[in-house]
């Protein structure tokens, strides 16, 4: 599974291989042996899928330490813009952001390491995402950026009127007051 290295130290990009004929098609979607030989150690102990319809934005969700997850997206169906954003402390790129196209064609995939900020845009009419992670779920270490911060200046590519946003979302901070507890080990 090829890795692609990002202007973002610890972010990747997965290409897998595919293989198809005329019955459909085949690829290795995860192997544990790939990630470690490329130095990600990361024992995935919960799996997420979602489904939403265009216009949704999710985001910008992260949970704080001790119970930080990494993540690996990927999209089964439909069209994504997946976007992050560093938020570790010391970091040369603190407050970049990083934005994708995944879909269920290119079959790419998003390795996301702890400290940072993770949200999505659907841009087709529905889209199925599916994303592994290394920490449960912990509700006392949820954390957010506002997906619309003016300091990120995100373009989800999504017409305001058609974007569809949870109540939780739009109460979240700006990156300025954001809780973060990530420090950069470059």
């Amino acid at each position: 599974m090829p890795l692609i290295t990002t202007d973002i130290p610890g972010l990747l990009v997965f290409e897998p291989k595919v293989f198809e004929d005329s019955r459909g098609y085949f690829f290795e979607s995860y192997n544990e042996k790939n990630f470690i030989a490329q130095g990600i150690v990361a024992r995935f102990v919960q799996d997420n899928e979602s489904s939403s319809l265009y216009g949704v934005i999710r985001g910008l969700h992260y949970q704080l330490n001790p119970h930080a997850q990494a993540k690996l997206i990927r999209v089964f169906e439909g069209r994504i813009l997946d976007v992050v954003v560093d938020i570790r402390k010391g970091s040369p790129e603190f407050g970049k952001t990083f934005s994708l196209e995944l879909t269920g064609e290119n079959k790419k995939q998003l390795y996301i390491p702890p400290g940072f900020a993770h949200g999505f845009s659907v841009l087709s009419e529905k889209a199925v995402v599916f994303y592994k992670c290394d920490q449960f779920y912990n509700r006392e270490s949820e954390a957010g950026i506002r997906y619309d911060d003016p300091h990120l200046n995100i373009d989800w590519r999504i017409p305001t009127d058609k974007a569809i946003i949870s109540d939780k979302d739009e109460k979240l901070p700006l990156l300025a007051d954001c809780k973060s507890n990530f420090e950069f080990k470059g």
